[in-house]
């Protein structure tokens, strides 16, 4: 099969709408049209492909919808909870407005392919369910949800309260919004969102056999509806947002080749929230090579502190910087990447509890970069390794006198290959004072510098490390090479810390 034109794929939670400040939305404005189709807006004619909307958290149909629809929704909502659901995107609906048909008309417009992203297992709010005069999660929590607690993975854990997907009916649920968005909605594709969230299962209620089976099941069902409501033509593509992590599938029921054959075209490899530049994508290009894959990089490479008590978007988080980007898209594609993806790249803007900022608008400028694999190939280099918080693999990690911490950094070379070395750094958890660290780079040791800044000009100062936070080592040219590099670090002296965030800059 073809794998078409697609470079670069735009996630669009529409949630952001309301919950950024932005060119077109003034905090606490109501949901307008003109705001979907400005969303659309700025991101056609700047290297998007494909424009991919989430509708809410994939619970509530944002469309005009016979199996749940909205007005049935606000009805329960209010006999339920004993309060009224307050929300202008419901607003819209209830007046006949249709944020699917405003979103695929205004992308034919502009010259973009609409994928519908749905949300297969999204856990956002679900534990208010049970609070009195709850108001919060208009647009997630859904009376199907709500009267079928058998039905959770967990019921006493609102984190894991998302669905069993070995329940038929759970399954169900989802494909008829599936079936619902396929038949009325003029489509070039559909993305399974297994992200929010990675859970699907009661592991020790079933085996991976039966996991994979139910996965495969459901894919193959998506493949054949897709097919049969296709313009003539027209081949929808189906696409699926998975974790970029081998470690992730067997929980999730994945089992790369059969999930292709029952009818995946497209895979969106995802680190959930943040960036992140060391993956499985080798493998998994070895694994299925002749399937679409794609990386996906969002706004943040590391997130810190929570400011206030509670959830939501309360902590303070490092933003992901222009380097970063291209640096992460030109190893994509060297290690087999038919092209990236973004996702939450809009939240540059403001949103969230006070002191996160300050904010920025987001960096659209590097959408039409990172579908170029040759001009990639040209650019100033940095890599990392941060604490990603909630999903961290690889640091933070703690050391006292004597300790080694070791890590592996895959890169790729510069067109021409490396002509001049490179800056490594590491971030510490408190300052540095006076502590001595070493490192090793393939081997060798290397020099300490007293240059710890940043290594380019960075306009997003929340979670970058001040200076008595870094250390830094000069990497020799003939040290780097194409591939998985080691990096060792010790701690000679001082008091115990922890470190938080690895660079490597090559310019």
């Amino acid at each position: 099969m073809d794998r078409g034109p697609y470079k670069v794929l735009f996630s669009n939670d529409t949630t952001n709408i309301l919950t950024c400040v932005s060119p077109y939305h003034k905090k606490g404005e109501p949901f307008r049209e003109k705001m979907l189709e400005a969303t659309v807006d700025e991101t056609s004619g700047i290297g998007v492909d494909i424009h991919l909307l989430q509708p809410a958290h994939g619970w509530v149909p944002w469309w005009q919808s016979k199996v749940y629809s909205i007005q049935e929704h606000h009805n329960w909502w209010k006999e339920h909870f004993k309060v009224d659901p307050r929300n202008s995107v419901h607003s819209y609906l209830l007046k006949g407005g249709d944020v699917l048909g405003a979103f695929t008309t205004r992308c034919r417009e502009r010259g973009l392919a609409p994928f519908i992203s749905l949300r297969l297992n999204d856990a956002h709010h679900l534990s208010h369910v049970g609070t009195p005069n709850n108001t919060r999660g208009v647009h997630a929590i859904c009376r199907f949800y709500a009267e079928h607690p058998e039905y959770r993975i967990d019921p006493k854990d609102g984190g894991r309260g998302v669905q069993n997907w070995a329940i038929p009916a759970v399954r169900a649920y989802k494909f008829a919004l599936i079936q619902e968005i396929c038949e009325n909605y003029d489509i070039d594709g559909l993305e399974l969102d297994f992200m929010r969230h990675p859970q699907f299962f009661r592991l020790a209620e079933t085996t991976l056999s039966e996991r994979i089976d139910i996965i495969n099941g459901f894919v193959q069902k998506v493949r054949e509806l897709l097919n049969r409501t296709t313009r003539s033509g027209q081949y929808r593509r189906l696409c699926a947002r998975i974790p970029a992590f081998l470690s992730e599938y067997n929980a999730l029921g994945i089992d790369l080749p059969s999930f292709v054959e029952a009818g995946v075209d497209m895979l969106n490899l995802s680190i959930s929230y943040f960036t992140e530049q060391q993956t499985d994508l080798p493998t998994i290009r070895k694994m299925v090579p002749e399937t679409m894959i794609y990386l996906e990089m969002t706004h943040c490479t590391m997130t810190g502190k929570r400011l206030t008590k509670g959830g939501g978007d309360n902590f303070t988080f490092r933003r992901t910087t222009d380097e970063q980007f291209y640096t992460t898209a030109n190893l994509a594609y060297a290690r087999g990447a038919d092209g990236v993806s973004v996702f939450n790249f809009v939240y540059y803007r403001e949103h969230g509890k006070p002191g996160r900022g300050p904010f920025n608008e987001p960096p659209f400028h590097i959408l039409k970069h990172i579908g170029d694999p040759e001009w990639l190939a040209c650019q100033p280099q940095h890599y990392f390794i941060s604490a990603r918080g909630y999903v961290s693999h690889h640091l933070p990690k703690k050391l006292e006198v004597g300790q080694t911490v070791s890590f592996t950094l895959d890169m790729a070379p510069l067109k021409g290959g490396w002509n001049v070395g490179g800056k490594l750094r590491i971030q510490v958890r408190e300052p540095i004072h006076n502590s001595q660290w070493q490192s090793h780079f393939n081997g060798g040791e290397l020099t300490a510098s007293s240059n710890v800044s940043e290594p380019y000009p960075n306009l997003y100062l929340p979670g970058v490390g001040h200076s008595e936070e870094l250390y830094a080592w000069t990497v020799p040219v003939n040290r780097l090479k194409d591939g998985v590099n080691t990096i060792d670090i010790t701690m000679v002296k001082g008091n115990a810390n922890e470190v938080v965030f690895l660079d490597l800059a090559v310019n």
